[in-house]
């Protein structure tokens, strides 16, 4: 049975308003709100340096946390900034490799910011991008992928739950192919992390990027890179400084052995240690209770959401997760996101903008997204229910 009622208690912003938008920014649990204001008293009372020199072992604490999340060593792990600066650091570092004509296999439901990416890269570098399509439950095709791979291709790059659709991608399926093939294989694992199990040595990818912020509750300004440690010999990362590498002689550098050589000397120590106290906080209660959770309630929100005549639900795939999309006759979802806010309700929506191919592919200029996690209620849902109806009946 899972302990609701700890789980709302442990969380002060539970009771202040309906939190749907944990695809966003979860809401902290007391532990590491208490964990990131005990770091900064400590920084105020004895200056920045001889806290961080002080808590060594609360920050080290966040490697091998995240290691045991997805399953790797704790030397394959880079705390960073955020997600994007994790995968920048993986797909520019990579792409410095490509040569004109090579290929980037990705996804139709790819993030809007990574593409950007892989354009920028295709009109640098003079390489190709191929989206494989998807198949009749609209997650990617593994069949379609298998005939895409040829010795062009460098790089298979997929988002594992896109932002618009409760889609979740065949992680596993994915990393199958690129391990036959011998492609390199980057995962955007930024909104599953925190919401359902992922195991790197069985998903099979090579490199894959996590937030704080999102499913696992942690920090904003918090997140990390996982790199398999025989990619470490493929690439260099971009920028170095002496944290990431030493300086050995007038014309000499070593780089870090591991994946710490993606990190920067500069870090948020309070956000490292509360990205662990997040990571640990999430292991005590499990992923795969977490998951459980997670798709009781999203399936009784996409239930209750379907019976709602002018309303439909926008979520595909053989699989889906706590994303709950949808789209309600003769409104705008960034209206809907702005009605439910007045009354203390938090979601937001998801635009073109950030998923083009897919929206364009399903004639789609926006969702709305509720985003759930295991601290949601069913009252939650019945009181979401009752202010979307207030909201469409308004008109």
């Amino acid at each position: 049975m899972f302990d609701i009622d700890k789980a709302r208690a442990d969380t002060p912003g539970a009771d202040n308003q309906i939190h749907f938008n944990n695809a966003g920014a979860a809401l902290m649990p007391e532990c590491v709100v208490e964990a990131l204001k005990g770091h900064l008293d400590l920084e105020a009372e004895i200056g920045g340096y001889e806290a961080a020199g002080r808590t060594l072992d609360a920050q080290n604490r966040a490697y091998a946390a995240a290691a045991e999340m997805i399953n790797c060593s704790p030397g394959d792990i880079a705390i960073v900034e955020n997600a994007t600066v994790a995968w920048c650091a993986a797909f520019y570092g990579l792409a410095e490799t490509f040569h004109p004509g090579d290929r980037i296999l990705t996804a139709r439901a790819e993030y809007g910011s990574n593409y950007i990416s892989y354009l920028q890269i295709a009109k640098r570098k003079g390489v190709i991008i191929d989206t494989v399509p998807n198949d009749e439950t609209g997650q990617l095709s593994l069949d379609a992928l298998e005939n895409m791979i040829d010795e062009r291709v460098k790089l298979i790059t997929v988002t594992h739950v896109p932002t618009n659709g409760g889609l979740v991608n065949p992680a596993a399926g994915i990393g199958r192919v690129a391990r036959a093939a011998g492609v390199p294989y980057l995962l955007d694992a930024c909104q599953s992390v925190g919401q359902i199990p992922v195991d790197v040595e069985e998903i099979g990818c090579d490199m894959l990027t996590a937030t704080g912020r999102k499913y696992l509750r942690g920090p904003r300004g918090t997140g990390f890179l996982y790199i398999r440690p025989n990619m470490l010999d493929r690439f260099e990362p971009l920028t170095l400084d002496n944290h990431a590498a030493t300086w050995t002689g007038r014309d000499t550098y070593e780089i870090k052995p591991d994946a710490r050589r993606f990190e920067n000397w500069e870090d948020y120590v309070a956000g490292k240690i509360g990205l662990a106290t997040a990571l640990d906080y999430a292991l005590e209660w499990g992923i795969e209770n977490t998951h459980a959770r997670l798709m009781e309630l999203a399936g009784s929100l996409r239930h209750q959401l379907d019976n709602v005549k002018g309303v439909t639900v926008r979520d595909i795939g053989a699989e889906t997760c706590g994303i709950v999309t949808f789209t309600a006759d003769g409104f705008d979802a960034s209206g809907i996101k702005a009605e439910m806010a007045k009354k203390g309700v938090n979601i937001t929506h998801s635009t073109r903008f950030s998923t083009r191919l897919d929206m364009d592919e399903r004639n789609l200029d926006a969702v709305v997204r509720a985003s759930l996690h295991y601290y949601n209620t069913e009252d939650e849902l019945t009181r979401f229910m009752a202010a979307l109806d207030r909201v469409m009946s308004a008109r």
